[in-house]
């Protein structure tokens, strides 16, 4: 998202408080650009959106944070420039979709270990599925309408014209509604659970140090549903990070759920179900974006329809 450059550097002087010779921009959000300052010798960062339920969310989910679920605390949240901003405390560590395969795999069970945290938090005192809002509950009342809703609401009301623009477009609408229809058959294996779903793991909001996690970054957006959910995406997305290629997440994740003893009915038939729903996503967001993610589109066109397709999975260790 473009910011005023000039317009953000004075705020954050100003108003914040930053030092002025200790701004850095980061690379931006799809939804927000983003600040690295210095003030009073601490390193924060300050994120500026249009959409301050994002920032809440952050705020709501950090109040959860655990050991195996580090999620940065948010200082302060306000409005500036026409934007929302957040700012919290900055964390470093490499992105877990920038590591080679060996850090990966000896990263992977932390990667579990905070998916298990996010699992076992407590949602009761919430209510919905799906998308949520800090001062509400999800937007749905059961996670197949979640599932089912993909083609009105892909992605949520920030893309509108995404179903336009990919009719217009060199992949067309095809396999999207072929494999939104082979999804129905899916859904009868998804579990009517609630827990708490990132949704966004591999866009450089998971940071790794060494073998540990330092950080799981940016709940906006987040969703109660399945949490094979990010399993899913994970099993999804491996294609684009080529030093991921010999590892199966799904075998990985497999394994670790008999490790821990947990029973996890009907699971491929859930991943596959997930995988195809964020496939359709993708390709919704990609198609709103216009003629320089086609490409893109394509390739999520093609991915999407292996899961839908019942194509393996993958055996891959």
């Amino acid at each position: 998202m473009a910011t005023d450059d000039s317009a953000v550097r004075a705020f954050l002087v100003e108003q914040l408080g930053a030092a002025p010779g200790r701004v850095e921009p980061l690379r931006p959000g799809e939804w927000s650009s983003v600040y690295a300052i210095t003030r009073g010798g601490e390193e924060l960062v300050v994120r500026f959106s249009p959409y301050r339920d994002d920032f809440e969310k952050d705020r709501a989910v950090a109040s959860w944070h655990t050991a195996d679920l580090p999620v940065p605390q948010v200082l302060e949240v306000g409005e500036a420039l026409g934007l929302a901003y957040a700012v919290t405390r900055r964390v470093h560590g490499e992105f877990l979709e920038t590591l080679d395969e060996a850090s990966t795999r000896a990263v992977l069970p932390r990667v579990f270990a905070a998916l298990d945290a996010a699992r076992a938090i407590d949602v009761s005192s919430t209510t919905g599925f799906g998308g949520w809002t800090a001062h509400g509950g999800g937007q749905h009342r059961s996670w197949r309408d979640v599932l089912l809703t993909v083609g009105e609401s892909v992605p949520p009301e920030r893309t509108a014209g995404w179903r336009e623009r990919l009719e217009a477009s060199p992949t067309g609408a095809a396999p999207f509604d072929e494999a939104h229809a082979r999804m129905r058959d899916l859904v009868v294996f998804c579990p009517e659970e609630r827990h708490l779903i990132h949704d966004d793991l591999l866009n450089r909001n998971v940071l790794v140090d060494g073998e540990r996690i330092s950080a799981v970054l940016d709940w906006g957006s987040s969703k109660y549903g399945d949490f094979l959910y990010d399993v899913s995406s994970l099993v999804f997305w491996t294609p684009w990070f080529p030093a991921w290629s010999n590892i199966d997440f799904l075998a990985q994740a497999t394994r670790h759920y008999a490790e821990i003893g947990l029973t996890v009915p009907h699971l491929e038939a859930r991943v596959r179900c997930y995988a195809v729903k964020i496939g359709l996503g993708g390709m919704g967001y990609n198609a709103w974006k216009g003629r320089e993610r086609w490409g893109h589109l394509a390739r999520i066109a093609a991915r999407t329809l292996e899961f839908a397709r019942g194509e393996p999975l993958g055996s891959r260790a």
